[in-house]
């Protein structure tokens, strides 16, 4: 393996372990070793640009330098602030050949928020997105103590010098790349396995985000784990769209590397639709909320269709859900129902894999648990969409379902190296190199909650395993709602039950230390405005169509169809309306989509009492 520096190859294989041993010498190997062929897919002015793995690895090599011209010391932290694009990728494996500690930070946090963790990581240098996170970290530029550099990506960064923009910053790593001749080296050579590599941050569901400490061996473990995993080879392209803040779009983005692929990064996801049609992805990363929405899409689409169109639908999904079960149950297709996936392919289903860009083999839905019928139904027309289930603290793998062995509603089963036991009160237990034993930034109490002494992580799942060794997830530990009766209750599956009804945007169940369980819930605001243009409702406000009779007379028939398949005590007996979708710029999601429930309870608490007299 050799890494550029000064534009000379010199020799980076560290004497202590192999070539690949840390986050660093695993992308200047790729480098080497594929320096000619594609590497990442850009959109800019309308075309998607190839970048070729020589090119990323200069553009690495001269912001490593840059970073080092700075000051950056080995194991100082360097903050990033930004959505998922090029740039960040770029930057995460700079400060990884320079030393570095990347800590993330996503870009949709508060600036209270990001002042938070860059101070608790400690922080030397914020890299920002554009001029919108520049004024973020502006306004509370008085409280980053320690930061001495911010380095904008894309934008002006004004007169002040402690400011400069991306391209000055790889200028000055040019610059000065004679004067730190052989520097990046022999920090890629310097830095070992058990170092840290990152501290990223938790989303926060429940309280105070943990700053995670996850050491290179960590991540190499489960790249490792994964890579024994089929389905995916050298040069397929995968769409990155999720954001890299989050563990599990960080793995997508390691995997590229260290299998070899193409990573084509989304303009938003409000153009994720376009950009799969256009980069035609082999596979994605995804979150049960992206599925949900195109199913949703997809049977928007049938209703407002012809009746005939609507009789075929009807016929193809029956058809493609019977071959599912043969082939879940890896029984040969009879000659009969072939001819009908024909069919069903050419009248239906072409239409729905073209939406996914036509070549998709496959997707992964992580962060939360998929409704199975969600899964079945796209399966049915094609698509297999696979579940895995991790933590920030497993950096973030612990399971994951195969294309040649998987089962519906499951989360499969653990990935090479890991252990997992079910606690006696349901937690699943697990135990790894991948998992991040140093646990918690400064938080030596809720790290001896969460590491025991004998290496297990807590997860704060329950869950269960099967006979084959699939792992089935039922509620989050500290969620579950136990009534002013005893009776526990798992609000994930109730919540996955009402979303799967097209109106239903999020819902939050409620009812802990109460009678019975109530949910709250957020209808769809352009399902809803097509409800009330074909009601001939003429109100067009979203808040006021909220309160329409035939509006919550809609939504109790998805309440209705929710509690037919849940027991007695589980089931939902009152609900209310609120008047706009959970978004994460009101605070109700994280930027994982995942419901803030005490956000959400604390906002509307007058309704939740309300539905209790």
């Amino acid at each position: 393996m050799s890494v550029p520096a000064a534009r000379e190859p010199v020799s980076a294989t560290d004497a202590r372990g192999g070539a690949e041993d840390t986050l660093a010498r695993l992308f200047w190997s790729r480098v080497e070793t594929s320096g000619r062929l594609p590497a990442e897919l850009v959109k800019r002015g309308g075309r998607w640009e190839p970048l070729t793995w020589g090119e990323v690895g200069e553009i690495v090599r001269e912001v490593a330098l840059g970073l080092i011209a700075l000051g950056r010391r080995p194991g100082e932290s360097v903050a990033l602030l930004s959505a998922s694009r090029a740039e960040w990728v770029h930057a995460d494996f700079a400060i990884l050949s320079a030393g570095g500690v990347t800590v993330p930070i996503y870009a949709t946090y508060t600036p209270e928020t990001v002042a938070w963790l860059v101070n608790d990581a400690d922080a030397r240098t914020l890299i920002v997105e554009d001029a919108a996170q520049l004024a973020k970290a502006l306004q509370v530029r008085g409280k980053l103590g320690g930061v001495e550099q911010i380095v904008v990506i894309e934008g002006e960064a004004g007169p002040d010098p402690s400011i400069l923009t991306w391209a000055r910053l790889r200028q000055l790593g040019r610059d000065r790349a004679q004067a730190l001749r052989g520097a990046l080296a022999e920090r890629v050579v310097a830095t070992r396995p058990e170092d840290v590599a990152t501290i990223v941050y938790t989303s926060g569901t429940t309280g105070t985000p943990k700053g995670v400490v996850q050491t290179h061996a960590n991540h190499l473990a489960s790249l490792r784990a994964i890579a024994q995993i089929p389905g995916v080879s050298p040069g397929d392209v995968h769409l990155l769209f999720l954001p890299l803040a989050h563990s599990f779009a960080r793995l997508e983005a390691f995997i590229g590397v260290h299998r070899g692929l193409v990573t084509a990064f989304a303009e938003s996801l409000d153009r994720l639709g376009g950009n799969l049609a256009e980069v035609r992805p082999h596979f994605i990363f995804g979150v049960p909320r992206v599925f949900e929405k195109a199913h949703q899409r997809i049977l928007a689409g049938v209703q407002a269709a012809s009746p005939a169109t609507r009789v075929t639908f009807t016929w193809a999904m029956t058809a493609g859900r019977e071959i599912s079960r043969h082939q879940q149950a890896k029984r040969p297709v009879p000659a009969p129902l072939r001819a009908a996936r024909w069919l069903a392919h050419r009248l239906v289903f072409a239409k729905i894999q073209r939406a996914f860009g036509g070549r998709l083999r496959f997707a992964v839905s992580g962060g939360a648990p998929l409704a199975p019928e969600i899964a079945e139904s796209f399966h049915a027309a094609g698509l297999l969409i696979v579940e895995g289930y991790g933590l920030t603290e497993a950096c973030p793998a612990l399971t994951f379902n195969r294309i040649d062995r998987f089962k519906f509603g499951s989360v499969g089963q653990p990935i090479a190296g890991v252990e997992l036991r079910i606690a006696a009160d349901g937690e699943i237990l697990a135990r790894g190199p991948n998992i991040a034993t140093r646990g918690y930034r400064g938080q030596p109490e809720a790290t001896a909650e969460a590491f025991d002494a004998d290496g297990w992580l807590h997860t704060g799942d329950i869950g269960r395993i099967d006979e084959e060794g699939f792992v089935y997830l039922t509620d989050r530990k500290k969620e579950l709602i136990v009534t002013s009766g005893g009776i526990n209750v798992a609000p994930q599956h109730v919540e996955s039950l009402l979303r799967r009804d097209p109106f239903v945007s999020h819902a939050m169940v409620h009812g802990d230390r109460r009678p019975f369980p109530t949910a709250l819930i957020a209808v769809d605001p352009r399902a809803v405005a097509r409800f009330a243009r074909e009601r001939g409702i003429v109100e067009t406000d979203h808040a006021r169509l909220t309160a329409h009779p035939e509006v919550i007379e809609r939504v109790r028939r998805a309440v209705e169809a929710a509690n037919a398949e849940l027991a007695s005590y589980a089931r939902v007996k009152k609900f209310a309306l609120v008047p706009a979708d959970f978004t994460e710029e009101g605070g109700e999601l994280t930027p994982t989509q995942k419901v803030r429930r005490k956000v959400v309870a604390d906002k509307y608490q007058a309704l939740l009492d309300a539905l209790y007299r």
